[in-house]
């Protein structure tokens, strides 16, 4: 084995040939699935209440709407063993494309579904089936993503890569809001409706870009060498429990922190009014333009400083700011509406969502990576997805502290995850990446090359 892939299971140390395609495709696809299921969680919150659960009072309403929304995520952990299994078994690309056909076809059903006004009760019991089948495709969506990223990536800059697919998020984040900013003056139920269908256009360019996607290096390595897990998921709990319990943690800060200071928050205003809709969707729209590239700049900064010291800083950040972000959105005044909801998901959350990509990976081996890292994100997600209900119950309860605390115990799970979780990127390994880098390159660019690519090694090209 030469020094290109020494030490890399099969993954080259300056990157595969494909690995900027590579993270595009995901990246494309994260961005349509998240266009998808964030598109959901703002109808729940504007609109879904009155739609499909229209006899209840609006509390009510709104707690059955979220419920939904609870319900999907509940289905993610689900769709994360089923993608994780295949994706140790055969392979990553084949669970990138079919959750991203399945996604997709749920989300324009759910554009087309009845509302309570026309068949009643059958309403919201097709909005449940459709939102369960959504659960199930996002589970699968995420690890199939990310581990194809950072194992075509090259070996300095996995970091920098897995934020691609991450950004996704953001960039989901702004489309789906964008769409429901320009569909929210279009009559009745139309409102909702048309950025559910707009999603049938992205799925197309998703589908065909994910297609032209190669399978991962280190997966074909393992499946020639015959060292693939006979069954990946129960080797992964019973080998790495501690790391599937750490991942679990470090994840609950980020999304069910996301759920209280986005998800909440939005409703929390329009409840409030605070803000009328326009209003509000903008500020999220201006968050996810700026989460867009600060996603990026979080991943590449993991790959300088490690992945550990950037993850404390975000949830101590979410320890800081539980208490003064309801304090400015209490005020009414759109700046600081819109300063909450910048701080919360630039710095929050996409300093943590930027640094999983890279960390989850380097926690598992290549045998097990794709059950261990997904088994343990989606999990997560459970608590997420019923972190809003949980919210709006704790706010009747206790008012604007309930929800505030509840935000600040996210954070404290999130750091303490963090101190305990290994670090995969310290000093030590990025000095080793620094000198295989710069072997690499001397091997690649032939003899006498080797003066010339120390300095080119270290300096981030």
């Amino acid at each position: 084995m030469t020094s290109t892939t020494a030490a890399g299971g099969g993954s080259p140390v300056l990157g595969t040939r494909h690995k900027v395609r590579t993270a595009i495709g995901s990246a494309v696809g994260t961005t349509v699935e998240n266009y998808d299921f964030i598109g959901y969680g703002t109808a729940a919150a504007l609109y879904f209440g009155t739609a499909f659960f229209p006899e209840s009072d609006a509390t009510t309403g709104l707690l059955l709407s979220f419920a939904t929304l609870g319900i999907g995520f509940a289905a993610r952990p689900l769709g994360g063993i089923i993608g994780g299994y295949l994706g140790d078994k055969i392979g990553r690309r084949p669970v990138l494309v079919g959750s991203l056909l399945i996604m997709g076809l749920s989300t324009v059903l759910i554009g087309a579904l009845p509302t309570y006004e026309t068949v009643g009760i059958l309403a919201p019991i097709l909005l449940t089936i459709v939102r369960v089948i959504q659960g199930l495709a996002f589970g699968a969506e995420w690890g199939g993503a990310i581990l194809m990223t950072y194992e075509h990536a090259p070996w300095r800059r996995k970091g920098a890569y897995t934020a691609i697919p991450q950004a996704g998020f953001p960039l989901g984040l702004l489309l789906a809001n964008l769409a429901f900013l320009a569909s929210a003056g279009l009559p009745g139920d139309w409102a909702w409706r048309v950025p559910f269908l707009l999603s049938s256009v992205l799925i197309g360019a998703g589908l065909y870009i994910r297609l032209k996607v190669e399978e991962s290096p280190e997966f074909e390595d393992a499946k020639e060498q015959g060292t693939l897990a006979k069954n990946p998921l129960l080797t992964v709990i019973r080998q790495d429990w501690r790391n599937l319990l750490r991942a679990f943690g470090l994840r609950i800060a980020e999304t069910a922190g996301y759920a209280v200071s986005i998800t909440y928050i939005t409703s929390y205003v329009q409840s409030n009014e605070l803000a009328d809709r326009p209003h509000t969707i903008l500020a999220i729209v201006i968050a996810a333009l700026l989460g867009f590239p600060a996603t990026l700049l979080w991943g590449r900064l993991t790959d300088r400083v490690g992945r550990r010291p950037v993850y404390v800083l975000g949830t101590t950040l979410m320890l800081l700011f539980g208490v003064p972000m309801f304090l400015m959105v209490n005020t009414g005044q759109l700046g600081l509406i819109i300063a909450v909801f910048v701080i919360a998901f630039v710095f929050c959350h996409n300093s943590l969502a930027g640094t999983q990509g890279a960390w989850f990976s380097e926690l598992f081996s290549t045998e097990t990576r794709s059950s261990g890292a997904s088994l343990a994100y989606q999990l997560a997600a459970v608590v997420s997805g019923f972190t809003a209900f949980w919210a709006v119950s704790l706010y009747e309860a206790f008012g604007w502290t309930g929800p505030a605390v509840l935000f600040i115990v996210y954070g404290a799970i999130g750091l303490f995850a963090a101190l305990v979780t290994p670090e995969t990127y310290g000093p030590a390994k990025r000095a080793e990446v620094e000198r295989a880098h710069a072997a690499a390159l001397a091997q690649e660019q032939g003899p006498g090359a080797a003066g010339s690519t120390s300095s080119y090694a270290t300096t981030g090209a």
